[in-house]
């Protein structure tokens, strides 16, 4: 690693001074869109930084030079603003790249992991899929284990095999919401290695074992809970799926890399840990998780805390401009105040074009021309000021969406007033309801449990059919009607199965119900943090509990 490190003070000025040039050259062409040279300038600047970059052997700052050459020889002359997020990114690029080149000679250690970020932001550009975090993260994948633990003598292992992927499932659902972490990742490992004593194929893959591992280096090494690792965990649960249904399927090389890449971030002094160090013989790498992360803040660049500032700015004058509209509503607004008011909207229209937030802009522009109308603050009229407030709440979402970056606050910013509006609205209500339905199933629960306890206490259900039907309702009014149907049912079999029958369900049935509910408030929460359609699965494990209550079930997957 030495070489590229102790090479760079020898190209130091001709990089630094290229990339500066390439800087200019693409502010250059932002205000002269036309100019196929500036353009042309700006890749062959990109070509000859990733030649130096190459030359002195520092693959991470070469690759990442390249991801920026590739996107501005898809930008065309002439290029109109829907080209601004690839511009963004070589900018954001070239900045994180000095950034890095500056860390590199005081430190002469490298870390290319520090350049992911802005190399996926420029994949994602380009339309192309992530680089995992173990990209740059090279060892042997082919490992034998060393010891294997007996099996346990169980009549139906693949039923117990379910049974604790279900819990899995479970338990990941809580590292998704981020709730009580340490102690699901301490279950999640657990279930794992129950599963690598419990399948009768476990001998033909290490997936429990290197999963088992990657946990413990989780818990152990305290590592940072990202999206991305929310997300190897859900992959793992696909992935364990697939070898139960097929005990020949071999384990994805990339999750493999990916898990073994936590179990060196970590560098765990756990038995499970120190067990793959070994038979892999896994590097030491020369970072921790907490000093990646101090990095990545630090090489953020400027861009995405102006962003931030500028957003926080704009909310204060808007919030300023609702509590004017509250006061001029309530008939107690101050002359001072009324008379700033136009003041403020029309420095807010002006701020509002300069981040390219147009619509916005527009929508001011045209409550600046109802505003040049008001004389006196009795003479507003209600629907004016209804008119005003809609507004100002359009371009709240607006400007919030600025802090999640200029690629979410673009794609917002293509739509109506009367569409944001209506999306905000919208997602307000999906959020009550599905919390209120994941409230109802969860209390449904724990009524079944006190019916159980109570030797079939029917007063513990009286309420639940329709506390059910009620669930089912708000399910379908966002969509999830295959989920509605399922929760329907559930309330069809308490009500004739338990509240108007002679005798208690047994108490597999009554195991079965309650893991059907399970499943569905696993899927309302699972299923929207995650966006994936894999999610359907948890929903075909409750439709398959509920047939084996004896209820027909009607085909909606579709419907979804």
């Amino acid at each position: 690693m030495a070489t590229g490190a102790t090479s760079l003070s020898v190209v130091r000025e001709e990089l630094f001074a290229t990339m500066t040039e390439t800087q200019q050259n693409l502010e250059r062409f932002l205000e002269e869109r036309d100019s196929g040279t500036l353009l042309q300038r700006s890749v062959h600047n990109l070509q000859q930084i990733k030649g130096i970059l190459s030359l002195i052997g520092l693959a991470g700052a070469e690759l990442l030079a390249q991801e920026m050459q590739v996107l501005a020889m898809d930008i065309p002359a002439g290029a109109n603003e829907q080209c601004n997020d690839q511009l963004s990114a070589i900018n954001n690029g070239l900045h994180v790249l000095h950034s890095y080149l500056e860390h590199l000679e005081a430190n002469w250690v490298e870390m290319p992991e520090l350049l992911l970020p802005a190399i996926n932001q420029l994949r994602v550009s380009a339309g192309q899929s992530q680089l995992p975090e173990s990209y740059f993260f090279s060892t042997r994948l082919t490992i034998e284990r060393p010891v294997r633990p007996p099996l346990k003598n169980l009549n139906d292992p693949q039923a117990a095999l379910n049974r604790l992927r279900h819990l899995y499932q479970l338990a990941l659902l809580s590292v998704i919401k981020e709730k009580n972490v340490q102690q699901a990742l301490g279950a999640m490992k657990k279930l794992v290695l129950d599963m690598d004593v419990t399948d009768p194929a476990a001998a033909s893959t290490i997936i429990y074992w290197v999963s088992a591992a990657a946990l413990e280096s989780m818990i152990d090494g305290k590592l940072l809970l990202t999206t991305e690792r929310k997300l190897l965990f859900s992959r793992l649960d696909r992935e364990i799926k697939q070898h139960l249904s097929n005990a020949s399927h071999s384990p994805s090389r990339g999750l493999i890399k990916d898990m073994l890449y936590l179990v060196a971030l970590a560098y765990s002094q756990g038995p499970c840990a120190v067990e793959v160090q070994s038979a892999a013989n896994l590097p030491t790498l020369p970072f921790t998780d907490r000093m990646l992360a101090d990095e990545y803040r630090r090489m953020s660049g400027p861009g995405t805390n102006v962003l931030r500032s500028l957003s926080a700015a704009i909310q204060e004058e808007l919030g300023m401009v609702k509590d004017t509209v509250d006061l001029i509503g309530r008939g107690t607004a101050s002359d001072e105040a009324f008379e700033n008011l136009p003041l403020i909207i029309g420095k807010l229209e002006k701020t509002l074009i300069m981040v390219g937030l147009t619509g916005a802009s527009l929508s001011l522009k045209r409550q600046l021309k109802t505003l040049s109308g008001w004389k006196t603050p009795q003479g507003v009229t209600s629907d004016e000021l209804l008119q005003l407030a809609d507004a100002v709440i359009y371009i709240e979402g607006l400007v919030a969406s600025l802090e999640m970056g200029q690629r979410h606050a673009a794609k917002v910013a293509e739509l109506s007033e009367a569409e944001v509006f209506a999306r905000q609205q919208l997602l307000e209500a999906q959020i009550v309801i599905k919390d209120e339905a994941a409230n109802g199933l969860l209390l449904a629960k724990r009524s079944i449990t006190s019916y159980f306890e109570s030797n079939g206490d029917v007063n513990h259900l009286r309420n639940l059919p329709d506390a059910l039907t009620l669930v089912r309702g708000g399910l379908w009014f966002v969509n999830e009607k295959r989920a509605g149907q399922l929760v329907q049912l559930c309330a069809d079999y308490i009500e004739n199965s338990m509240l108007n029958a002679d005798h208690m369900p047994s108490q597999s049935a009554l195991e079965t119900l309650a893991d059907v509910l399970a499943s569905l408030e696993y899927y309302l929460e699972g299923g929207i943090a995650l966006q994936t359609d894999s999610m359907q699965d948890t929903l075909d494990t409750a439709a398959n509990g509920l047939r084996r209550l004896g209820l027909q079930i009607t085909d909606l997957a579709s419907a979804h």
